[in-house]
C-alpha cells in the first residue's frame, strides 16, 4: 500500500523577493519522511489572494494532506486565513476558542489586545485549531488543509503538534554513495540500476570541493532489503573502473 502524500504552500512576498530564506519545506520534508508520508510538492506564491485560492484548491484536491506556511499574522498582508475560507467557501471571523487563547496570553505579557493582533483570533467556520505553544496564536485545520505560521520555529512547533493526529506508512530511508566522478561518466550505470530497482528513488548530484569534483548519488526506499541491494548493486557499477 503506498504511503500517504502531502504538499506544502509557502505563502509570502518576502520569499519569493528573496528577502527571507524559507526553512519550512527542508523541516517539513524531514519530518514527514520519519512517519512515512511522502512530500511530493512544494509551491511558493505571493501574497496574492486568488493566487493561493488556485493553490489550496489544487493542492487539497491533489495529496492526502496540504500544509500551508505564511500569512496568518497581524499586518495587511496576511491574508492565508481569508483566503482558505474563500478556498474551502466559508464564513471566518473572530472565534471565541482562539480570542480566549489570545486574550489569555497579552494579560500575561502585559500588551494590549489591539485591532491588529485580533486578526489572529480569525479563524473559517469549520476549522479546528493547531496549538501554537511559541507566541499563542493558533494555526487551524480545514479539510485536509493545515494553516500554520511562517516563522521556522513557530512552524515547526506546530507541526509537531499535528504529527500524532496523522497515520504514516513505511518511513523513507536513504543512502548515499560519494564518487569522485563526473555525472557524464556514470549516467549509463546509473540509468541501468533505476531500470533494475523501480522501487527505489534514485538522484545524483554533482559537487566540486577542494579541487575535487564528483557525485553525491542517493537512493531512497522505504523497503530497507530493497534499498541495501540496491547500493550494493550501485557499488559494484560506478566502482568498478574508478
Amino acid at each position: 500500500m503506498p504511503n500517504p502524500t502531502a504538499a506544502i504552500l509557502v505563502i509570502g512576498d518576502e520569499i519569493l523577493s528573496g528577502r527571507t530564506r524559507d526553512a519550512n519545506m527542508h523541516h517539513l520534508a524531514n519530518v514527514l519522511s520519519e512517519i512515512g508520508i511522502d512530500l511530493k510538492e512544494a509551491r511558493f506564491v505571493s501574497d496574492d489572494e486568488p493566487a493561493i485560492i488556485d493553490s489550496v484548491r489544487a493542492l487539497s484536491k491533489g495529496y492526502d494532506h496540504v500544509f500551508t506556511s505564511g500569512g496568518i499574522g497581524p499586518t495587511h498582508d496576511d491574508i492565508t486565513a481569508d483566503a482558505i475560507a474563500a478556498a474551502f467557501e466559508t464564513h471566518i471571523d473572530v472565534r471565541e476558542d482562539a480570542l480566549t487563547i489570545l486574550k489569555a496570553h497579552y494579560e500575561r505579557q502585559g500588551v494590549e489586545l489591539n485591532e491588529a493582533r485580533l486578526r489572529m483570533a480569525r479563524i473559517p467556520d469549520g476549522a479546528e485549531l493547531i496549538d501554537n505553544p511559541v507566541s499563542s496564536a493558533p494555526g487551524f485545520r480545514l479539510g485536509n488543509v493545515y494553516v500554520m505560521a511562517g516563522v521556522p520555529s513557530i512552524f515547526q512547533a506546530m507541526v509537531q503538534s499535528v504529527l500524532p493526529s496523522f497515520t504514516g506508512g513505511l518511513p523513507i530511508l536513504s543512502e548515499t554513495l560519494r564518487v569522485e566522478r563526473g555525472e557524464g561518466d556514470i549516467a549509463t550505470e546509473l540509468g541501468a540500476l533505476a531500470k533494475a530497482y523501480p522501487d527505489v528513488s534514485m538522484g545524483s548530484y554533482p559537487f566540486q570541493k577542494d579541487g575535487v569534483y564528483g557525485t553525491n548519488l542517493v537512493l531512497r526506499s522505504s523497503d530497507r532489503v530493497r534499498l541495501a541491494a540496491a547500493k550494493e548493486d550501485l557499488i559494484k557499477r560506478v566502482q568498478h573502473d574508478a
